[in-house]
């Protein structure tokens, strides 16, 4: 053979796919094109016939033995159904009986005590409380009787750069002042802006792990709130006058003021895992299961904010509704092929227990990622949060691989990849509505990646266990959130990274200071904050306020515009500028 032609045969025969000629009229290029296309549109088939992926259950007959028990015991259907009937009251007594003494049956001095969530206090965010903090009175000679939930130094946490004084707090528990240390039993003066629950952690009248009542005292006006950490709550110094403050009252009389959320999962967990081993219809044990989850959810383990115990059971309901008929769906569609041939033991043990994590991600995801949400701002500030969120994305990335090779194998590919398309096209169309942006809910990202998961494996089952847990818990406690979302409802109390008018040296005397801004754009004038506490508002642009000789003032300052219906808008508040004790100016850094 000559040399030539032997190495051009060697060289077509390595290629992966058989050269030809192309037809008379085609380009090379557009015949490459087609030939790949091809290619790629018969593995996106798969196998022919497709290949069955379903796992081989480990010790068959073992994980079938409760359900035979069962039904040598109950030999006809309506023993069956009768057994079923009375385990499913039995379970409903016991879960109202800890509900009733967790969440209703709570006593302060006689009285049933306010319900409030683990970020209420008695102070709005900046200039929330108006001029001179009178939107917010009383500041002192009354009560308030109160019960906080469990796991209020996770919940209790700021989300928001927060400015007292000069200091800048975000991701922790808002609690200014406290006992002057860490080992007296005296329960200290906290600031009103402080989060009552948090902050009774902090004073050791409640526990974090079983939240608890109490009864808050305003007591008016403070200039010394001392820093100290106790009971793995450091609360924030302040060091000038505050017009609100409170304490907490000792010796007060009480009942069933602990939140029995952790006792409630020895009723729940055993409950939900013996109907998942011993029924032979699948059916029975996911609608079950998802209905008791779904309450254990709203009612004690991630409790929604709602107007009083009645308010919170019209709230649970109204969201179960709508939640039950989606769950039917799930059954129909995803879940019932694989959850009827699935061995009973593993179904139990990998989709049961992937259900409780994602139901309880408030204890679970919530404490092992440090996110809290997809921004560029939060990723930058939190710590941990971009490592995690790497972590995140090469785990995802694992799963979607493992996945799409078994929907291929099983021949299941070229649907799914239908059904994303049409749902990635519909999320596109979503998101470039203008005003607006895409937001990703618990239960929406639940929907998106179920169908996914409709292949018997033990992976898949892991995975529909935990979206069906997030679904559950993104429902019950936050209800059917839009899919798009104005930026303003997005925002919440953040910023706005917006200008901010810049404050001037001011003239300082002993009992005087008169403070003014270079406001470089001030549509309806501007909003001067002094130690925390509106006191001008208006177009004026400087202004004289009074001072407390050996005390330092906190200026913050921002630009105000009037609203289409009526209102008012703040836009962000610069740093503090600082009139120290001494008289001496401190300028605000740059930015807000």
């Amino acid at each position: 053979m000559h040399p030539e032609l032997s190495q051009t045969v060697v060289s077509e025969t390595s290629s992966s796919l058989p050269l030809q000629a192309p037809p008379e009229g085609q380009s090379q290029q557009c015949f490459r094109f087609r030939r790949y296309l091809r290619a790629t549109i018969a593995w996106i088939r798969g196998p022919n016939p497709p290949i069955n992926v379903s796992f081989k259950p480990i010790f068959p007959l073992l994980q079938e033995y409760p359900s035979e028990i069962f039904r040598s015991v109950c030999k006809q259907h309506w023993h069956r159904l009768l057994a079923l009937g009375s385990y499913l009251f039995i379970w409903l007594l016991l879960f109202v009986a800890v509900i009733h003494h967790s969440r209703f049956a709570s006593l302060v001095e006689g009285e049933e005590p306010g319900f409030i969530s683990c970020v209420s206090s008695y102070w709005s965010k900046d200039n929330g409380c108006g001029m001179n903090g009178e939107l917010c009175r009383p500041f002192d000679n009354d009560t308030f009787k109160f019960r906080c939930p469990a796991k209020c130094l996770q919940a209790g946490r700021l989300l928001n750069p927060y400015a007292i004084g000069d200091q800048i707090a975000n991701y922790r528990p808002l609690v200014v002042g406290g006992p002057a240390n860490s080992s007296t039993s005296d329960y200290g003066i906290y600031r009103s802006d402080s989060f009552i629950c948090p902050a009774a952690i902090h004073a050791g009248l409640i526990s974090n792990r079983y939240g608890g009542c109490g009864i808050l005292s305003l007591i008016g006006a403070n200039n010394n709130y001392t820093s100290t950490k106790r009971y793995e709550v450091e609360s924030i110094g302040f060091d000038a006058t505050f017009p609100s403050s409170y304490t907490f009252v000792r010796d007060f009389r009480s009942s069933s003021c602990q939140d029995l959320r952790w006792h409630l999962f020895a009723v729940s967990i055993p409950f939900t895992t013996i109907i998942s081993v011993i029924s032979s219809n699948a059916a029975i044990p996911y609608f079950s299961t998802f209905v008791g989850v779904f309450f254990h959810v709203v009612l004690a383990s991630d409790v929604p904010t709602s107007k009083g115990k009645y308010g919170l059971i019209s709230t649970a309901l109204s969201r179960f509704l709508p939640a039950i008929f989606i769950a039917h769906f799930f059954w129909i569609y995803v879940l019932s092929g694989v959850h009827s041939r699935a061995p009973k033991v593993e179904r139990t043990i990998l989709y049961l227990g992937g259900l409780w994590v994602g139901a309880l991600t408030n204890i679970t995801f919530d404490v092992i990622i440090p996110i809290s949400r997809l921004t560029a701002r939060d990723l930058n500030q939190q710590p941990g949060a971009k490592t995690a969120l790497g972590i995140i994305v090469v785990i995802l990335s694992f799963i979607v691989i493992f996945q799409v090779w078994y929907l291929r194998q099983s021949g299941q590919l070229p649907k799914m990849l239908g059904l994303y398309a049409t749902m990635g096209t519909s999320l596109g169309l979503l998101a470039a509505i203008p005003g607006t942006a895409l937001r990703i809910h618990h239960y929406i990202l639940s929907m998106l990646l179920l169908p996914g998961t409709r292949i018997l494996t033990r992976p898949s089952l892991l995975y529909q266990g935990i979206l069906i847990g997030l679904f559950i818990n993104g429902t019950a406690r936050w209800g059917f959130a839009g899919i798009i979302e104005t930026y303003s409802t997005l925002r919440g109390d953040g910023l706005y990274f917006s200008d901010v008018p810049t404050l001037n040296t001011p003239e300082v005397t002993n009992e005087n200071i008169t403070i003014g801004w270079n406001a470089t754009a001030m549509p309806d004038g501007v909003s001067l904050l002094v130690n925390d506490v509106e006191m001008y508002r208006g177009m004026a642009e400087e202004v004289g306020i009074s001072r407390v000789p050996g005390e330092p003032l906190y200026l913050r300052v921002a630009y105000l515009q009037m609203t289409s219906n009526g209102g008012l808008n703040t836009y962000d508040f610069s740093h503090a500028g600082v009139v120290m004790a001494n008289g001496t100016w401190v300028p605000p850094p740059d930015g807000y």
